[in-house]
């Protein structure tokens, strides 16, 4: 199965996921979870996002590497090309 196959019930596929950068804004984050953009920003301000967020100056990022390891979607590691 294909990564884009597996599709999230709030429309991110794990390919999504894994071709994030390192860090998103925190409505992009929410829909990960199925949170709506208010609730993710209270959780954010608050300090209960479901994984870790980065207050830049007004604005907040999320670890793109940890939403995926809350999430349980790890980065697939890189295989050897078989020596010639």
């Amino acid at each position: 199965m294909s990564h884009e196959a597996s599709t999230g019930p709030h429309g991110l596929t794990v390919g999504n996921l894994l071709n994030l950068p390192p860090t998103i804004d925190v409505e992009t984050a929410g829909k990960a979870f199925g949170i709506g953009r208010t609730t993710a920003y209270q959780l954010a301000r608050s300090g209960n996002f479901p994984c870790k967020v980065v207050r830049a100056g007004r604005s907040f990022r999320v670890v793109t590497a940890d939403l995926r390891r809350v999430l349980g979607v790890e980065q697939p590691s890189c295989e050897q090309a078989p020596a010639a």
